[in-house]
């Protein structure tokens, strides 16, 4: 069997530290549907990490590659530059949500990204220090993971990390965190650990991903601008899974109406291409010297082709507006399936547009043994499923926008008989 023999070659080829999501291996895919080496079928609601907003393979991010696979590949933009990124970057300062002028610049993964918002903040501010939330994930380098709040698996045997990080508790109902608790965590890191004045940026997901699709509270965002304008201190929306029509917004910022000064963007910019960007204030970007922003592969031509395919796909196709009538769905069958009896127990479901999670529990408690259950019965529906959260025992949905409601409807019922599988083995 393929599958089985590309797992033994895998493991003996690959560092265990690389895991997997699922047994098996990608054949094909196209648009919401995947079949693997053996030809059996799924429907995707991990989308990639929220990669696939325009889903698998959309024709026109694909003709637009083809295109530009026909111009050239590569001359690293810092030698010679070329007009896609320059498109792109003038697109992004169109549609921020930042008052005044606006400039971008493009890289490769979203942990580049982060890493020079906080270069850019740290020029701008000629400041050190970084707050960042408990449970935020921001990356994997030694610098993202430090900012990332979430030891196992991110930062465990990887040693301290970068110095001059801070992390507040994060407000969410289930973990007993109010906004007010949060608050008085920075006022305590700014008596104990850092004076605001030495601060560069405070970091933060409009809603957190890996922790858990915790949406942050409108008055939180609100007081972090307050705090910032009064201090000197940037504001960066991490906007890496929230970007680009997820939650029923081009950016989840948006729905708060905040202006950060600073935006990190990935995933979903060019539809399975690696690409990543900062948009900023135009003087906040400004900070940074000639030579000291780029990277080898950072804007690569291709990607910037499938990027401004993605963002006339998102305009064409309504999938801002898609996304609020994904989520609407979504959040019906779950709540029809929280009321059986024969059910998991279902627990906080939330999360702005097409970004819905919820939780598993047992007697009010997380669940992550009983959640690994209903992705592994999701997995023998033909469903691809992914979990979160600090607890484990979340499950987040993130299918493509551009899936048809026939297709989101399937998906949708293989759910609701994995949530009951896994409590009927």
């Amino acid at each position: 069997m393929l599958n089985s023999s590309l797992h033994t070659r895998r493991q003996a080829a690959l560092p265990r530290g690389l895991s997997s999501a699922v047994p098996f291996y990608a054949g094909r895919a196209e648009n919401a549907e995947l079949w693997d080496e053996e030809g059996n079928r799924y429907i995707d609601f991990a989308g990639g990490i929220a990669v696939l907003n325009t889903g698998h393979r959309h024709p026109k991010v694909v003709a637009a590659i083809a295109a530009q696979l026909e111009r050239f590949t590569h001359t690293a933009f810092q030698i010679v530059p070329y007009a896609p990124y320059v498109e792109v970057c003038e697109r992004l300062n169109a549609m921020a949500p930042i008052s005044g002028p606006v400039k971008s610049v493009l890289f490769s993964t979203g942990a580049e990204a982060v890493e020079n918002a906080v270069k850019i903040a740290r020029a701008h501010t000629r400041r050190p220090g970084i707050i960042a939330f408990a449970g935020a994930f921001h990356g994997r380098t030694n610098f993202t993971m430090t900012l990332t709040g979430k030891v196992a698996p991110y930062r465990q045997k990887f040693g301290i990390g970068a110095p001059g990080v801070f992390h507040l508790p994060f407000p969410a109902p289930s973990h007993r965190v109010s906004v007010e608790d949060s608050m008085r965590a920075l006022m305590q890191v700014f008596r104990a650990d850092i004076a605001p004045e030495d601060v560069a940026a405070i970091i933060i997901e409009p809603v957190q991903g890996e922790g858990g699709f915790l949406p942050a509270p409108i008055e939180l965002l609100q007081q972090l601008r307050s705090i910032a304008d009064q201090h000197g201190i940037l504001l960066i929306a991490d906007e890496i899974q929230t970007g680009f029509a997820r939650t029923g917004k081009m950016f989840g910022i948006e729905h708060a109406g905040v202006e950060p000064d600073l935006i990190t963007v990935a995933k979903s910019l060019a539809g399975g291409m690696p690409l990543s960007g900062v948009i900023g204030k135009a003087e906040v970007m400004d900070a940074a010297d000639p030579g000291g922003l780029g990277g080898t592969y950072a804007g690569n031509p291709l990607a910037c082709a499938a990027a401004l395919a993605v963002l006339d796909i998102i305009a064409e196709e309504g999938l801002v507006e898609r996304a609020n009538h994904i989520g609407a769905r979504i959040r019906s069958t779950v709540e029809k399936v929280a009321q059986r009896n024969d059910a998991v127990e279902i627990s906080g479901l939330r999360g702005p547009g097409a970004m819905v999670a919820f939780d598993i529990t047992s007697a009010g408690q997380p669940d992550a043994g009983l959640t690994r259950k209903v992705i592994e019965a999701a997995r023998r529906e033909g469903l691809i499923l992914l979990s979160c959260g600090v607890f484990g025992n979340t499950i987040r949905i993130l299918n493509p926008l551009t899936i048809s409601d026939a297709m989101l409807d399937e998906g949708l019922g293989k759910l609701e008989s994995a949530l009951i599988a896994a409590m009927n083995p």
